[in-house]
């Protein structure tokens, strides 16, 4: 999930995305492995057969749906492997 940010002039509170290298690690984590891509699209391919394309630099913010992706993509593996 996203950093939250505390603008100290104004006393308000946004949410930051996080970066997209922070979702790779999120996969990473879970045992996806980076597979080779054309321009800025990375491919992770987890050993049950899951695929994610990520598009954009590692170091742009996140999108949301890139963030749903991602968390969708953890939570099948993180379930598969419970249920064996």
């Amino acid at each position: 999930m996203g950093a939250i940010a505390f603008d100290t002039a104004g006393g308000t509170i946004a949410n930051v995305p996080p970066k997209l290298r922070e979702l790779e690690a999120r996969l990473r984590k879970v045992g996806f492995v980076r597979q080779a891509a054309k321009g800025s699209h990375r491919k992770w391919i987890h050993p049950s057969g899951k695929l994610v394309v990520i598009s954009g630099n590692e170091g742009d913010d996140a999108k949301k749906y890139q963030e749903n992706l991602v968390e969708e993509a953890v939570a099948a593996v993180t379930r598969a492997s419970k249920s064996r």
